[in-house]
């Protein structure tokens, strides 16, 4: 079974968000717990399963979407996605690598339907350019207090924090792209809070400095509690931030950096109560999964 590396939201390697992509064969799925040992062996942020459905779509996850469509029937493939701890409710960049792999592999343009355990379906759009669309649920905001701790945590007091609704994150916002990028987080406490308000993680976020940079807002991503300590590119985090940066600054169409190490850019306008996320990918490791998948009994 083939398995692939993709850097996501990126145009070149040893950039952006890296993702594990395995195209299963037609079937049940594997063990969960299978499925997590692979995520650990290739201990990137995220490891996406795709399992390719019946014609029509109507074979999702054996237990059905929770909170999506009651069947696959708009859907090609159903996806779920593992961090080297746990199971992922949702993921930007590595269903953004797995549109990517189904372009350079099968030679699909156009959209790409794939059904989430608690998303429903997900719709992606791969251009003959090399740009691909997610088509994703805009997280809610509303604006909350601080928790307790968490100026600690993150050696900065935000200006404001923002609850996302089921995307499951808070978002804090700070004073500039410069406190953004000098946050330097207690680990221990970040995991130790997010556990506590039963996040999955903390997005610090600001208004980039200056005219003209090439994007529109900054941010940075923390979710030690799920195994990643500081996620490269969050493509998840901005069906938050797109709404509020949207808002804040009275345009749909914007670009955001997520400064982290490796940096990526991603292009984001709202659509009502969707967002669409713009990146592209790149594969730079091609091989081969010898440990062959226990099945769901």
């Amino acid at each position: 079974m083939r398995i692939q590396i993709v850097d996501a939201f990126t145009d070149r390697p040893f950039a952006g968000n890296p993702a594990a992509v395995c195209l299963l064969p037609a079937g049940e799925w594997p063990q969960d717990a299978w499925m997590l040992q692979v995520a650990a062996e290739m201990n990137h942020p995220e490891t996406a399963f795709a399992l390719p459905l019946p014609a029509g779509g109507q074979n999702g996850p054996e237990d059905g979407p929770e909170d999506g469509p009651e069947d696959g029937a708009e859907a090609d493939w159903a996806i779920r996605w593992f961090t080297p701890a746990v199971e992922a409710s949702l993921c930007g960049h590595a269903t953004l690598a797995t549109a990517h792999v189904l372009r350079t592999e099968h030679g699909l343009l156009g959209a790409v339907r794939f059904l989430s355990n608690r998303h429903g379906v997900l719709v992606t759009h791969a251009d003959e350019d090399g740009g691909i669309t997610l088509d994703f649920p805009a997280a809610p905001l509303a604006e909350i207090p601080a928790p307790e701790g968490l100026s600690e945590a993150l050696s900065v007091k935000p200006e404001a924090t923002f609850g996302t609704g089921a995307l499951g994150d808070l978002l804090a916002v700070l004073p500039d792209e410069a406190a953004v990028r000098a946050v330097t987080p207690d680990m221990d406490a970040v995991a130790a809070l997010t556990r506590r308000e039963g996040l999955r993680g903390i997005i610090v976020t600001a208004p980039a400095t200056g005219s003209g940079p090439g994007y529109d807002f900054v941010s940075r991503f923390f979710a030690p509690a799920s195994g990643i300590p500081e996620d490269p590119v969050t493509g998840s985090a901005h069906t938050a931030l797109a709404p509020y940066w949207s808002a804040r600054l009275g345009r749909d169409g914007l670009t955001g950096l997520q400064a982290s190490a490796r940096s990526g850019l991603v292009r984001t306008s709202v659509h009502g109560d969707r967002v669409h996320l713009t990146g592209t990918a790149v594969t730079v490791v091609d091989g081969t999964l010898h440990a062959q998948p226990a099945r769901t009994a």
